[in-house]
């Protein structure tokens, strides 16, 4: 097999193709051939050796991708040989195979391509599980997504309008607001053009988002939890802006609000049968069309480098994805 090999935590900038040994299934794992798989925020920490999970060196990095299954460990029963799956894990979708445990493989739907199985579990299962587990978000209620137009952010757009919410997007150009009201958004707000705030209350009548997904941190925390409504609940994604925000808890106090974290891989470890049962619903909002994923680029395999530039940029709108020929 071939893979982007990481031997230090040096960045992007030290990963090499290599050729190496082809894994064999250990007990409770599959190997996958791998077709696809997608870039994620946490895949440009891992390399840098700022993600809060550490593979051992040397590993190949990629957490998400889908692919055929050409072999099984013993004691799987319910993969074989042939099966399309989607895989999650934490590293080895950059390469052409990968093993991974057959409890975190997802058998694919007839007509499920894979280039969006490769862009779906992460993003969508976490943005499920932020604003319908945790975030017990209702029909008719307004959900700010800061970051919209991100991975995390798009998903989330598409599976709050899918579950009858109104949704508010923050973007940081005009451009990816526009990508936003592409997906579904309601209403888009370019921070650096328009104070959030004052656009908050425009767009809710003074009431505030009942709910605020923010995969993002930093500067904007602060100005959407004072704008949140009365009972709502602010949901802490993660921090692709870098700072951890610090919110004044007599914020809380005085909105009645709840500040409620998000950790989606132990909520993959720790709950599998809801983990499934949030994955079931996904692939039917997919199959009647209500979810899709964003795709903003399709590259090669071979152009990872690039695929991490760009998002490293921030020019990404949706995903990107990478493809082995």
């Amino acid at each position: 097999m071939y893979g982007w090999l990481c031997e230090t935590l040096d960045g992007v900038g030290a990963l090499h193709w290599r050729e190496q040994p082809t894994p064999e299934p250990q007990p409770g794992q599959v190997r996958i051939a791998v077709r696809c798989a997608s870039l994620n925020f946490p895949d440009l920490l891992i390399v840098e050796g700022k993600y809060q999970f550490k593979p051992p060196l040397p590993f190949v990095p990629g957490a998400e991708f889908s692919g055929v299954v050409d072999a099984v460990g013993t004691g799987v029963t319910h993969l074989k040989p042939g099966d399309a799956v989607a895989a999650i894990g934490s590293h080895g979708g950059f390469g052409t195979h990968a093993c991974v445990a057959a409890s975190h493989v997802l058998p694919l739907p007839a007509g499920f391509a894979f280039e969006d199985a490769a862009a779906f579990a992460f993003t969508y299962g976490t943005s499920y599980h932020a604003l319908v587990d945790r975030g017990a978000l209702k029909a008719g209620e307004t959900v700010l997504v800061l970051g919209a137009a991100g991975g995390v952010g798009s998903a989330a757009v598409q599976i709050a309008k899918a579950a009858g919410a109104k949704v508010i997007a923050t973007a940081s150009t005009p451009e990816k607001a526009d990508f936003c009201t592409r997906l579904g958004a309601d209403v888009t707000i370019v921070p650096s053009a328009q104070p959030l705030r004052d656009a908050l209350k425009e767009a809710t009548g003074g009431k505030g988002p009942d709910v605020v997904y923010d995969p993002v941190g930093g500067e904007l925390a602060e100005l959407a939890f004072r704008s949140i409504a009365w009972r709502g609940r602010y949901l802490v994604v993660g921090f692709a802006a870098g700072p951890i925000p610090a919110l004044p808890f007599n914020l809380a106090l005085l909105k009645g609000a709840s500040i409620v974290g998000v950790f989606w891989g132990d909520f993959v470890r720790r709950e599998p049968k809801a983990f499934a049962a949030d994955m079931a619903q996904l692939a039917r909002w997919y199959a009647e069309g209500r979810t899709r994923p964003a795709i903003d680029a399709l590259l090669p395999m071979s152009e990872l480098p690039a695929a991490y530039a760009r998002m490293a940029s921030r020019q990404v709108c949706g995903k990107v994805v990478l493809r082995n020929p």
